[in-house]
């Protein structure tokens, strides 16, 4: 029996779901949950939703002040800065090569996919990886290694 992953899903609208995914693809048009505690399955489009957060626990810790500087660990990959289309910025690892080319273009995504996967800087946060979907984005910066980072 394949595991259930633990991932919290932001629509657009500002709502969230919390539960484990069912089958989930970043080719797919729907994302699936089983909501946490309830066990009522859901359905979301992914052009209305934001991102999906893999997360070790449904609560987190409010009290944990997550790290946002890219010097605090090895580097995992190419560096981003993700500017989504609703104002909220993120910061990560991009997972694999960078599926654009001279900056972000919608244009240039490899076949179905929907989004791209990236591991966040703070390696203790509750966050595991976060699944961007494209259509949520505004803009991607990928920030350049320093002279003194090493990869």
């Amino acid at each position: 029996m394949k595991k259930k992953e633990k991932a919290v899903v932001r629509l657009l609208d500002g709502t969230m779901a919390k539960g484990h995914l069912i089958n989930f693809s970043p080719c797919g048009t729907t994302i699936k949950v089983e909501e946490a505690g309830a066990g009522k399955l859901l359905s979301f489009d992914i052009e209305n939703t934001k991102a999906v957060f893999f997360v070790r626990s449904f609560e987190g810790n409010r009290a944990y002040k997550e790290k946002k500087a890219y010097g605090a660990v090895k580097v995992k990959g190419n560096r981003v800065f993700i500017k989504f289309r609703d104002g909220e910025s993120a910061v990560g690892f991009l997972e694999g090569d960078v599926p654009w080319d001279k900056g972000f273009f919608l244009s240039k995504r490899q076949g179905d996919v929907k989004g791209f996967f990236i591991l966040p800087v703070d390696e203790d946060a509750n966050n595991k990886k976060i699944f961007v979907v494209y259509s949520a984005v505004a803009d991607v910066t990928v920030v350049p290694l320093n002279s003194t980072e090493k990869s």
